[in-house]
């Protein structure tokens, strides 16, 4: 069988259909299993769990922000490797987002309801730094990851102690960052200008705010 050349509405509907997946549905992710899913729960106080939930729905609002961000780029990257690096690494983010929905069901709380808001921002920033150029996409890549790998360092010392199973889950996601963040710096990631630098900790900010209570 030929491969047919896909066209750019068959890549538009291939986005939409992953942004509904994102949203409403189950993610296409990859072949990792949730490394918490044989790890027992401890008791947790009920104050315990709202904290843990709140930090949670945060990390899983950070994963469909990063997934749209990852699908912008790919959409818009000029280079065919850039290209498949992104689609990679947003199937790993798609774990996260997983882990993290599936985290937050045990802990009998809720995904934010932003979260259509989160995706549509940065898909839009996603194909705008796609379209800057490959440098500069992978760039805004480095930058993003290491604005995440901070966050959930912060995320790790506020966890309560007991819960092992959140811990566990935001390990690995911060693990799995910052391998995004050394691909695409050895791809020929540019470092980014230190007022979008500026700009995308305050966004990440008012995200974190958000998320918290909704």
């Amino acid at each position: 069988m030929l491969n047919r050349q896909l066209s750019p509405l068959d890549h538009l509907l291939s986005n939409f259909d992953q942004g509904l997946r994102t949203l409403i549905g189950k993610p296409e992710g990859t072949e990792r299993k949730n490394p918490a899913a044989k790890i027992g729960e401890n008791t947790l106080s009920t104050r315990e769990k709202k904290r843990a939930a709140s930090l949670m729905r945060i990390n899983h609002a950070g994963e469909v922000s990063a997934q749209a961000l990852y699908q912008g780029q790919a959409l818009t990257a000029r280079n065919k490797d850039v290209k498949k690096q992104m689609e990679r690494s947003a199937q790993e983010e798609n774990d996260h987002l997983e882990w993290c929905a599936q985290r937050l069901q045990e802990l009998d709380s809720h995904k934010s309801i932003l979260n259509p808001v989160w995706y549509s921002g940065s898909l839009i920033i996603g194909a705008l730094a796609g379209v800057a150029g490959d440098k500069w996409s992978l760039g805004f890549v480095v930058e993003t990851e290491k604005q995440v790998e901070k966050h959930l360092n912060e995320h790790l010392e506020k966890l309560p102690e007991q819960d092992i199973k959140s811990r566990v889950i935001v390990e690995k996601m911060r693990d799995d960052e910052i391998q995004h963040a050394t691909k695409a710096l050895d791809a020929g990631g540019a470092e980014l200008p230190t007022p979008i630098k500026h700009a995308m900790k305050i966004t990440a900010k008012i995200m974190t705010i958000t998320a918290h209570r909704f």
